[in-house]
């Protein structure tokens, strides 16, 4: 695989709460390059832990230590808060799997995708709206205008997770982590969402690390999948070979067979 932008080596995460410890994270290795790779596994396994430590985002009790974590020659591991930030949201977004505990429940959305921008882009605020405008409508919302000045209360959550989407990719990241983007959706909308992320990546040219429990999303959108299991990764294949049921590790071929066995269900969004 060539343009690799991030390497990650040994990444352990640990949470230390008074004597309580966890060791949630052990050993991680993976690379990502110009693709669409998947980390999944059920929950507890911890993907979304590992999501959250390339752009630290997890509380104090945490400790993490990995043999290498790079993006684009940067140190994650020892840069200072001032270097993420600049990396958070310009460079690498994250799109979390509830709208409703992400957005501020009194401003608007259009004027918090807005401040998304500006944060990263030199703009006026009249400049700022109009780039809002434009990326509503990439991400297929109907009459911009009137949703811009909508408080997130007011938005169903298919539209909340587009203005979610909306938010992370009016910066021109290069890296999208999407945790679990569909999981807070009814069955209905969830093809939806995951049809407009596979058009934004065409269109905005976007790498994808995707955090997901679904096998069926993972076969369909992603290249590569990393499975974890009680916080190893314990099989990394193309999605092809995943989906040709060449898996060799007893606990991937499970998660294959759980996957079909929903699948089989008419009100899966990836079924017929």
């Amino acid at each position: 695989m060539s343009d690799i932008k991030l390497k990650v080596e040994g990444l352990n995460v640990h949470f230390v709460n008074g004597h309580r410890h966890t060791h949630a994270v052990r050993d991680v290795s993976f690379t990502l390059g110009r693709e669409k790779l998947a980390i999944v596994g059920e929950s507890g396994s911890g993907k979304s832990t590992v999501g959250r430590s390339l752009l630290k985002l997890h509380p104090p009790s945490a400790r993490l230590c990995a043999k290498a974590m790079r993006f684009d020659g940067i140190d994650l591991l020892t840069a200072s808060e001032n270097v993420m930030r600049k990396v958070r949201g310009q460079r690498i977004s994250m799109v979390m799997q509830d709208p409703k505990y992400s957005l501020n429940p009194v401003v608007k959305v259009g004027e918090q995708i807005a401040e998304a921008f500006l944060a990263h882009h030199k703009a006026s605020r009249r400049e700022a709206r109009e780039r809002v405008l434009e990326m509503l409508a990439k991400v297929h919302i109907r009459d911009p205008q009137r949703v811009y000045n909508l408080y997130p209360h007011e938005v169903s959550g298919g539209m909340g997770q587009r203005i979610m989407i909306a938010m992370m990719v009016i910066t021109r990241p290069e890296v999208i982590i999407a945790d679990e983007p569909t999981s807070a959706l009814d069955v209905s909308v969830q093809a939806e969402i995951l049809n407009l992320l596979a058009d934004l990546r065409r269109r905005e040219k976007l790498t994808y690390l995707m955090v997901t429990h679904d096998l069926g999303v993972v076969t369909h959108l992603c290249d590569r999948v990393a499975v974890m299991q009680q916080g190893r990764i314990v099989e990394q294949l193309d999605s092809q070979a995943l989906s040709q049921n060449l898996a060799t590790h007893a606990y991937t071929r499970m998660l294959v067979q759980a996957s079909r066995d929903f699948s089989d269900d008419s009100q899966h969004p990836l079924a017929g």
